[in-house]
């Protein structure tokens, strides 16, 4: 165990019982709550929130996606930069869709870093750049896990090195999500812009390119919750595990993190004086207030999941008289 981690410290040993049985007897499915209420599911997940401390932990993991932007930005243009200079100018506009939900302030500070990095590429920069991001890399979602395990309330017992491991691979694997999104995102575009301009038959090609604008987000979409998924299978150090394609705190999840991130976007346009105010910080304090949206609304959506299945583990062990009527899984914070 790290010893950073405290998950338990404030778990009653009755209501301990119901995590240990999620922990090791996951649902199938997500989406059958089996005679729980939805909205006593709803009142312990904000009371998770706090007494999780969700907000902090969201801090901290916003801290380490940042930590790990710029060595992974400096380690793929480098190898880009290096391989084909073209393949540095497709990966650049790859990462113009990234402007959809990255803050504009934000965005072009990432973009001018990546472009600067590709066109001064060396071999010594893939090598102090990939050791750089596998270990910032593996940092950043060690404080996935523990988040994750904060809300699953189980303790860190992967040994250092499978920890690790597991952070760099799953690291690697989200990276080439992401840019398999992005990549769905700019093909979609450009087959949407050569039937627009090779389809003489003007009703016919503007159907044609509503249809493949219409898959291109689908995929898009569904691409964001693979994801989703793959941290929330595995970043918690749970016993049992069930792989779950589609769950409601995903799609909460990414709900939120799309209505923050254009939100923050619609603020910046009407209120922007954080250059004003910060000079040339406030585009690093942007991208890091965005990557604590977008942390907080990863462990939102494991909390959901989460108390879906503390809640019907509690009711199955209330069932059977394991445990009394009144222990709760997320008990009421007293106001002392």
């Amino acid at each position: 165990m790290r010893a950073t981690d405290h998950t338990l410290n404030h778990v009653d040993p009755l209501a301990q019982q119901i995590w240990d049985l999620v922990a090791h007897s996951p649902l199938q499915t997500l989406w059958d709550f089996q005679g729980v209420s939805p909205v006593l599911v709803g009142k312990r997940t904000f009371r998770a929130i706090l007494s999780d401390d969700l907000l902090s932990r969201a801090a901290e993991m916003g801290y380490y996606f940042l930590f790990a932007l710029f060595p992974t930005l400096v380690s793929a243009s480098s190898i880009l930069g290096l391989a084909a200079r073209q393949a540095s100018h497709i990966y650049d506009k790859l990462l113009h869709y990234l402007s959809l939900v990255v803050p504009g302030g934000a965005y072009s500070m990432v973009i001018e870093t990546f472009n600067q990095t590709a066109a001064h590429a060396t071999t010594g920069k893939i090598t102090i750049g990939l050791v750089a991001a596998i270990w910032s890399a593996s940092v950043g979602f060690a404080s996935i896990q523990d988040g994750m395990n904060t809300v699953y309330k189980v303790r860190e017992s992967r040994p250092y090195w499978m920890a690790r491991g597991q952070a760099i691979l799953v690291t690697m694997l989200l990276s080439v999500m992401v840019t398999a999104n992005l990549a769905v995102l700019l093909g979609g575009d450009l087959i949407a812009r050569l039937i627009y301009l090779r389809v003489w038959h003007h009703p016919l090609a503007l159907g044609t390119v509503v249809v493949v604008h219409i898959v291109q987000w689908t995929l898009a979409s569904a691409l964001l919750m693979l994801q989703f998924s793959t941290v929330y299978y595995f970043a918690p150090d749970l016993k049992a595990k069930c792989w779950h394609w589609v769950t409601p705190g995903a799609v909460i999840g990414i709900f939120g993190w799309v209505i923050c991130s254009l939100g923050l976007r619609i603020y910046l346009h009407f209120f922007n004086s954080f250059s004003m105010t910060y000079g040339s910080l406030g585009g690093v304090i942007i991208l890091l207030t965005w990557f604590y949206m977008t942390g907080l609304m990863l462990l939102l959506g494991a909390e959901v999941n989460s108390e879906i299945q503390a809640a019907v583990a509690e009711k199955h062990l209330k069932e059977r008289g394991v445990i009394p009527p009144h222990v709760d899984a997320e008990p009421v914070i007293s106001a002392g």
